[in-house]
């Protein structure tokens, strides 16, 4: 039998932890381990239990979630994947909380099927969540295209700029490798390296990265500065869906 995946439940609505723990003790290979009603208090709740997921309410008393997600990632080692519960798509303390390392995001009003789908999608670490999500947020939100490419950019591959868009399209690293006609080690090793070149924690800090940098131009264009387009551009998408041509 497998492990279970471990999650901790961070809203300051009583009644939104239980449905959230009701929800996901009811699947198979998940279980909620323990509940935080502030962010300070998830912060404990995290450092005592050390889940494998977090749910963490963006906007809660005393702390929030931005500062609770960045103090988890810090003290925390190896560190939970957090994902942010929100009432609002596009709202900024979101992108803020991606930005300050948050694995992705979730809307309160998610159908069930959809919060269960999300967390095993994060515990696994092999896709973006909400791909055209994040590139919306990152259109309103992002800091904007700086002068010059960040130097992490000329030191990308032509293969790791492709897998780059790919990942920002929302690919598990299986759909990279069949894209790119490779192996899956081989994905996974050029996943690895674009990681390491961003300065990346994950996935999502590395998409943020290339959409703040101007390497992905957030309306949906994806040729980056300096490299040529890769073999699919970001569409459309939806929860937990990948972006195709």
């Amino acid at each position: 039998m497998s492990t279970p995946v471990r999650i901790v439940v961070a809203d300051d609505e009583r009644m939104v932890r239980t449905a959230l723990r009701v929800i996901l003790d009811a699947e198979a290979g998940l279980e909620v381990v323990g509940e935080a009603a502030t962010g300070a208090e998830a912060v404990s709740v995290v450092r005592e239990l050390r889940p494998d997921v977090v749910l963490m309410d963006v906007r809660m008393p005393e702390t929030d979630g931005i500062r609770a997600t960045e103090r988890i990632l810090a003290l925390v080692d190896p560190a939970p994947r957090v994902v942010v519960v929100t009432t609002f798509e596009h709202d900024a303390y979101v992108y803020e909380a991606l930005r300050a390392g948050a694995a992705g995001f979730l809307l309160k009003r998610a159908a069930a099927e959809d919060l269960v789908q999300a967390v095993r999608l994060v515990a696994r670490s092999d896709s973006l969540l909400f791909p055209a999500a994040v590139r919306a947020l990152a259109a309103e939100y992002g800091r904007g295209r700086p002068a010059a490419a960040p130097a992490w950019v000329a030191r990308l591959t032509d293969r790791e700029a492709d897998v780059l868009r790919l990942m920002a399209a929302g690919l598990t690293n299986a759909e990279i490798a069949v894209r790119l006609g490779v192996g899956a080690a081989t994905a996974k090793t050029h996943v690895a390296g674009v990681l390491a070149k961003t300065g990346a924690r994950d996935r999502t800090q590395a998409v943020i990265a290339a959409y703040e940098s101007g390497f992905i131009a957030p309306g949906g264009g994806g040729a980056g500065r300096g490299r040529r387009r890769a073999g699919a551009a970001p569409g459309g998408g939806g929860a937990g869906e990948r972006d195709d041509e």
